[in-house]
């Protein structure tokens, strides 16, 4: 089993860095291969709808998000953590996985995604809820935990003195670690669930 976490934060040992070090550690505990990929201080650029990766499989803009495709192809899970700016996500992290989502073509279904999110103070649930979009409309469970799967703290040393966040990425870390195996299981046993063809209706007048 592998998940892969993407950190959304311009700081490499931030708030959210530590956020994610006690998921990652409770993968290794559980057993789970732990990658983790640190985006936010990437120059990523916004996806420009020019449908290359229709054609190619992969974004035109060679960057990080083509050298994390296949990461993600094979992981069994995807944590996505940022730091509120304005009660969103971190932009950087918002474009790459605008492009990451849309340049990959393969079945993302049953992967199992989580997001987590790190501020000072508010606008957590705002930025939570549009991190899980991206989950909810690729056939990905979303990973669930005892609480919104939010930590506080303006630097690392804040974030490690807020006992309940801490807690609630822990056990973030375990159900989802409970998830992917299960999934993995049901996928040996039972197999992926019918999929349809998709049908795009786009509404006008």
């Amino acid at each position: 089993m592998k998940v892969l976490l993407l950190n959304g934060s311009p700081k490499a040992n931030g708030n959210t860095a530590y956020a994610l070090s006690q998921m990652a550690e409770v993968f290794t505990a559980e057993g789970v291969e732990t990658e983790i990929l640190h985006v936010g201080n990437q120059p990523i650029r916004g996806c420009i709808a020019c449908g290359s990766c229709r054609k190619t499989g992969k974004c035109i803009f060679d960057d990080a998000v083509n050298q994390a495709a296949e990461a993600f192809r094979q992981a069994d899970g995807l944590v996505a953590a940022s730091p509120v700016y304005y009660a969103s996500a971190n932009a950087t992290l918002v474009a790459f996985l605008d492009r990451l989502f849309y340049s990959t073509g393969f079945d993302k279904r049953m992967k199992v995604g989580a997001s987590v999110v790190v501020a000072r103070r508010g606008g957590c649930s705002a930025t939570f809820d549009e991190l899980n979009k991206y989950f909810t409309m690729t056939g990905m469970p979303v990973a669930s935990s005892q609480y919104w799967n939010m930590v506080y703290g303006g630097s690392a040393e804040e974030v490690a003195q807020d006992a309940e966040g801490l807690q609630t990425m822990r056990t973030l870390g375990r159900n989802m670690a409970f998830m992917m195996k299960s999934f993995q299981l049901g996928k040996e046993q039972i197999g992926l669930p019918q999929k349809e063809p998709l049908i795009f209706t786009n509404f006008h007048r």
